[in-house]
Order: C-alpha cells, then structure tokens, then sequence
C-alpha cells in the first residue's frame, strides 16, 4: 500500500471491479484513449489479467486503486510497467470524473512516481496525447516533462535525470 495525505494506493485485485464499474462508466474518460466503459464482466476480466501479470518475463504489471483515505471511496486506478531489469517504468492514471479537478492524479501520480524511485526505478515515463492538457498537468506534477519523442500518436513525457 502507498499512501498520502488524502489517498491510498492499494494493489489492485479483481475483487475491486465491483466497485470501480461505476468509477470507469463515464465515457468523457476514453476522449483521449479511445474504448468504451466497461462492464462488470469486462472489468472483472481486465482485472483478472492485470493480477495474473504480464506474459512477458523481462515486464511486470503493478496496478493500483487509488481510494479516499480511511476507507474511503475508490476513485480510480495507477499502473506501472517495469521494464529493463526493475529499471524503467512507464506510467498511467485514471480518475474519475466526479473526483477530477481536486488534486487527486497529482498526488497519486508523485506518490506512484516517487515509491518507483526508491525501488530505483531509473527511468519513467508517461505517454500522453498532445491535446490532454489535464494528463501533461498530472505528468508535470509528477516530475516529468515532454518529450520529442511520439509514439502511437502520444507524446513521450520522461522524468528527468
């Protein structure tokens, strides 16, 4: 568990798709991404995945749901994949839309970055597209910065160093 002063990031685990069904049902959320909401089924699938990790033996898959503190409500989730021996990770954030706007990716965001950084994660990035100004705002809360680099579309953002 990574915590904060308003937040816990706890490990995301299949049992979670319950209650982030509704959290992940706005579709103003995949404007960027592109997909739809998923259902309970989906979601408890994706998760399922997600838990078992990735295939690949050189990745890991970290997930997380980020809550209100004290037991508070889910409202969204935090991925990391690791890379190159433990030491590169590329990151991702999802809020919710009734709790966007209040800080919440931020500080997600730098606790996630920064828990990265003293597992001695050397490199993480962020690939984000070049009209989601609210994810290069999280991302620059973050530490990290844009880059040259495009990928599918997304700008490459990378914590400096």
């Amino acid at each position: 568990m990574i915590t904060t002063d308003r937040l816990e990031l706890a490990p995301l685990e299949p049992r979670h798709a319950a209650e982030m069904v509704d959290v992940l049902a706005d579709p103003v959320l995949y404007a960027f991404t592109g997909g739809d909401p998923p259902d309970l089924a989906d979601l408890e699938a994706r998760y399922r995945t997600w838990a078992e990790g990735s295939p690949r033996a050189s990745e890991s898959w970290l997930n997380w749901v980020v809550r209100l503190r004290n037991g508070g409500a889910a409202i969204g989730h935090l991925q990391a994949t690791v890379v190159e021996d433990g030491q590169a990770a590329d990151v991702a954030w999802l809020i919710g839309t009734e709790w966007q706007g209040k800080g919440y990716a931020s500080e997600a965001a730098r606790a996630l970055v920064r828990w990265l950084e003293g597992r001695g994660v050397g490199e993480v990035t962020a690939h984000i597209h070049e009209d989601h100004d609210a994810s290069g705002r999280v991302a620059t809360a973050a530490g990290l910065t844009p880059t040259a680099e495009v990928q599918g579309g997304e700008v490459v953002w990378r914590l400096p160093r």
